[in-house]
C-alpha cells in the first residue's frame, strides 16, 4: 500500500513539474526589466526607417581610420547644455530625444560657437546611448537622416570623454581601433588639435 501511494505521489509530481517550469519562465518573461531587453529597430509599416551607414567588423588592429571620419557627417567638441524627450505624434513618427550642444572646437558640419541639436531615436537612449547635461564630449556624428536622427559613428567608438584639462581621453576600444593611425596610434589621451590632423591625414588618404 504504501509503495502504491509513493509511486502515485511521484507520477503526479511528473506531470505537474513541466507545467510549473513553463509558468515560472512565463512570469519571469512578463516581469523581465525593460532595460534587458533589446531595442527594436524603428519602422513603419514594417519598412525599417533608420538608415544610418555601419562600419565594418575588422580586427583590432585592422581598423581603417579613414573609414570612421569618411562616415562621418558631424566632427566637433562640446558641451551638453539641454536634453529633450519629443514624443511620436502627426509631424513625427517616431519617440526621439533632442540632445542640444555648445560646440567649442569643430572640424567637420559645425561651427565654434553654434549650439547644435540632434536628434536621437529613443531606442539608443534606452540601449545605453546616452548623455548628461554639463557633459563634454569629442563626437564623430553620422549625417542626419531622412528623418533627421544620427547617432555616434560607430556605437560608442565615435564617441570620447574631454577631461577638466580639455584632453580627449581614448578607452581600450578606441586604441585597439585606431593603433595604426599616425597620429592617434597607442595613445590613451591627446589634444582636440591632434584629432583635427588625424581627421586631415585620413581625409587626403580617401
Amino acid at each position: 500500500m504504501f509503495g502504491r501511494s509513493v509511486g502515485c505521489l511521484l507520477l503526479i509530481l511528473a506531470l505537474a513539474l513541466p507545467g510549473s517550469v513553463a509558468a515560472q519562465a512565463a512570469r519571469s518573461e512578463r516581469t523581465r526589466p525593460e532595460f534587458l531587453a533589446e531595442p527594436a529597430s524603428p519602422e513603419i509599416d514594417g519598412r525599417a526607417i533608420l538608415h544610418l551607414p555601419r562600419l565594418p567588423v575588422v580586427p583590432p588592429g585592422e581598423y581603417s581610420f579613414p573609414h570612421f571620419v569618411r562616415a562621418a557627417g558631424m566632427i566637433f567638441s562640446g558641451t551638453v547644455i539641454k536634453i529633450e524627450r519629443r514624443p511620436a505624434n502627426a509631424g513625427q513618427a517616431l519617440e526621439t530625444v533632442a540632445v542640444t550642444f555648445h560646440v567649442e572646437h569643430a572640424i567637420r558640419g559645425t561651427a565654434p560657437g553654434q549650439e547644435l541639436t540632434v536628434r536621437q531615436w529613443i531606442g539608443l537612449w534606452s540601449s545605453g546611448q546616452r548623455y548628461r547635461v554639463g557633459e563634454h564630449v569629442l563626437l564623430f556624428l553620422y549625417p542626419p537622416s531622412k528623418l533627421g536622427l544620427t547617432s555616434s559613428v560607430g556605437g560608442t567608438l565615435g564617441r570620447f570623454s574631454i577631461d577638466a584639462a580639455g584632453q580627449v581621453l581614448l578607452k581600450a576600444q578606441h586604441i585597439a581601433a585606431f593603433q595604426k593611425d599616425p597620429v592617434l596610434g597607442g595613445r590613451s589621451r591627446a589634444r582636440f588639435s591632434d584629432f583635427a590632423l588625424a581627421v586631415r591625414h585620413a581625409s587626403e588618404e580617401e
